[in-house]
């Protein structure tokens, strides 16, 4: 796993398929998203190289129930562990309740989704005790008032977090950076493009300054007009 520094209070951590962020306030951590099955290990690890303990972690924020998501939330909560957040939609997936619906695949995702397959961890997600579900307008208490969004599309219950204070934004899978050339495109392996597109729009209306997508490298800088341009080229 590779941990880079985005900005001093932000880290990208990238794993083989997929990545998540950590959110440093003073001495209190907030993970979005959790890598794919065992990365758990990995995590502790990044947080302790950062000078941090484990239980620093108080918060992980799920933007939706895809394994390569929620692989490591089930193994950093656990009694006394971190609080695990989702959207009701997607919370029965990730407390393994449910088997999640499959996406609906376009033709041409069918082997990039192969591909991917191929590099994730076999075995089944260790799945969180609990999971405090989280609604559209919820205002977590990070990064001076993280705002939740409810972006459906990718997911049903798919979310986006927007710090306005810092002009942060975490879009989940509704957005991606294409591996080729790094453009800004709508997210792929969807359940209903349709409202993914609508969801996209929504975002591409805040003033965003970095955009730190699931897949592909962030937007370090005036994100907002790239995700407008993505908005309108879906």
């Amino acid at each position: 796993m590779d941990v880079i520094e985005l900005l001093p209070r932000l880290h990208l951590l990238r794993f083989p398929v997929g990545q998540a962020y950590l959110w440093r306030d003073g001495g209190e951590l907030t993970l979005i998203d959790a890598g794919p099955i065992g990365a758990g290990r990995a995590i502790v690890d990044a947080v302790t190289a950062l000078g941090h303990a484990p239980g620093d972690i108080r918060r992980i924020v799920l933007t939706h129930f895809h394994e390569d998501h929620v692989g490591g939330a089930g193994e950093l909560a656990g009694p006394g562990g971190a609080e695990v957040l989702a959207h009701p939609l997607d919370a029965p997936f990730i407390r393994g309740e449910l088997p999640g619906p499959p996406p609906k695949f376009e033709e041409w995702e069918l082997p990039v989704h192969a591909a991917v397959a191929e590099r994730l961890p076999e075995g089944t997600p260790v799945p969180p005790a609990a999971v405090t579900e989280v609604a559209d307008g919820a205002v977590l208490d990070f990064g001076d008032g993280a705002r939740v969004l409810h972006v459906p599309g990718h997911t049903d219950g798919s979310i986006a977090v927007f710090l306005p204070e810092h002009g942060v934004l975490f879009t989940g899978d509704t957005v991606a950076a294409s591996p080729v050339d790094g453009t800004v495109i709508p997210g792929v392996f969807n359940l209903d493009r349709t409202r993914l597109l609508a969801s996209l729009g929504r975002l591409a209306e805040l003033e965003a300054d970095m955009a730190c997508f699931g897949h592909g490298d962030p937007v370090a800088g005036n994100a907002a007009p790239a995700l407008r341009a993505a908005a309108g080229a879906g």
